[in-house]
């Protein structure tokens, strides 16, 4: 046996093993590797890791890290590491936190020659537009929510109305709530006629739905003036969801633990939710008979529209921005759409997608999809903030016995003084 000969084929398999191993990596180093960002909520996650998955099978140079954080601590991440140049490339945001993202500097426009301005307007619904600011868009759904009034048919039947005909004005939705309404001899509430939390979604149903309704309009065209005195259209909104509970009493404040549980164990017979509540009744309330129905209107349709939208941050550049823009659109495209709402439950952000037969005659789907172009999203400056003065207010007519027109004229003119000192920085 010539050893030698061995010697020199092994030492030669090794050279070419090696040879290869390198130029994989150098091929390797080729690859743009990019983080995104969103909020911990096991189904979203879950479908964005085989998102990712497809993603990347469809662009092999490009690699995806999902990193995800509890909600409560999300805004003090972005906070702490955007302006640094670290964290994320691609991030989910709620559209109400936009000014404060944009304002600090977190977020860029997003390329106009990637992202035409009149395609987006024109295949998006209306509330695209609260993902605008000074002419320049900063990011993009997937998604939409709008709310809707979910109603339990086995509590009509047992109250002897029409399960088929749920309330489709505001004043039918006080008459049918009162005869839904059970108290015992004592006055205390066994089942709510209509479920009144105002920290889960009537806050966001006074503002962007009853306001609207009203005739009114949340803000100025510029974003820098509220409008809620026009035509005395905020006044009364306040006062019809105020007085459900203090004139009308067909439901109470922290009744059964929140809303959600209320209507879910059929102690509340209806409730004003979104279409986000779908996979938790399904999944906690299997065998709950209910309906979904438009929300009830007066002079105006509309419902609010709310979402959380991708964007890119501000420091992304070279083939970090060409990869991220890549994704984004990826994100933002029919198919993703699609498979987002059938699997999440949310409402597809495009008109194309969403107005397709099998949503729009869905017998619970429908109702959320076909309020979609009456959606309303009113610009943030700080949502949080925000939604606590309606609150406040509220909790002024309730336990400080403050008149609801002395709680909402406190109410427009501390939210005005929030939007001036934007505006004025």
């Amino acid at each position: 046996m010539n050893y030698k000969l061995i010697l020199l084929l092994a030492f030669s398999i090794l050279l070419f093993t090696g040879c290869s191993s390198k130029d994989t990596a150098s091929s390797g180093s080729d690859t743009v590797e990019i983080e995104y960002w969103q909020y911990s909520f096991d189904s979203k996650v879950h479908l964005m890791d085989d998102l990712i998955k497809q993603f990347e099978e469809e662009n092999p140079g490009i690699k995806i890290k999902q990193t995800t954080f509890p909600y409560e601590q999300y805004n003090q991440k972005i906070a702490a590491l955007v302006p640094a140049g670290k964290g994320p490339d691609v991030i989910n945001l709620y559209y109400g936190w936009l000014p404060k993202y944009v304002k600090s500097g977190f977020l860029q426009p997003l390329p106009k020659d990637d992202f035409p301005q009149e395609q987006i307007e024109s295949e998006y619904f209306p509330f695209i537009q609260t993902s605008k600011l000074d002419g320049e868009y900063y990011s993009l759904p997937t998604a939409v929510r709008t709310l809707a009034l979910f109603y339990n048919k086995d509590l009509f039947k047992k109250a002897g109305l029409d399960p088929e005909h749920p309330p489709t004005t505001w004043d039918e939705l006080i008459d049918i709530g009162k005869k839904l309404t059970v108290r015992d001899k004592n006055g205390k509430l066994i089942t709510e006629g209509l479920a009144w939390q105002p920290e889960a979604q009537l806050h966001t149903w006074f503002r962007d739905g009853l306001l609207y309704q009203a005739g009114g309009k949340d803000q100025s065209d510029d974003y820098k003036k509220i409008l809620w005195d026009d035509n005395n259209a905020g006044l009364e909104a306040f006062k019809y969801l105020v007085e459900l509970s203090t004139v009308h009493k067909i439901g109470e404040k922290d009744f059964y633990t929140d809303d959600s549980t209320a209507f879910k164990t059929g102690k509340a017979a209806m409730n004003i939710d979104g279409s986000f509540r779908l996979g938790d009744l399904k999944k906690g309330a299997p065998d709950l008979n209910y309906g979904v129905a438009p929300l009830p209107s007066y002079k105006e349709k509309a419902t609010p529209a709310t979402y959380w939208a991708n964007g890119i941050t501000a420091n992304v550049d070279g083939k970090k921005l060409e990869a991220s823009v890549k994704f984004l659109q990826f994100l933002a495209s029919d198919k993703v759409m699609e498979k987002w709402s059938d699997e999440i439950g949310e409402l597809p952000a495009k008109k194309e997608v969403a107005l397709q037969d099998k949503y729009v005659n869905d017998p619970i789907i429908g109702s959320f999809v076909n309020q979609l172009p009456d959606g309303k999203s009113h610009f943030f400056i700080d949502e949080n903030v925000e939604r606590q003065y309606i609150l406040d207010a509220i909790n002024k007519v309730l336990l400080k016995q403050t008149s609801v027109e002395g709680a909402f004229a406190e109410l427009e003119e501390k939210t005005q003084s929030l939007f001036d000192e934007y505006w004025n920085q």
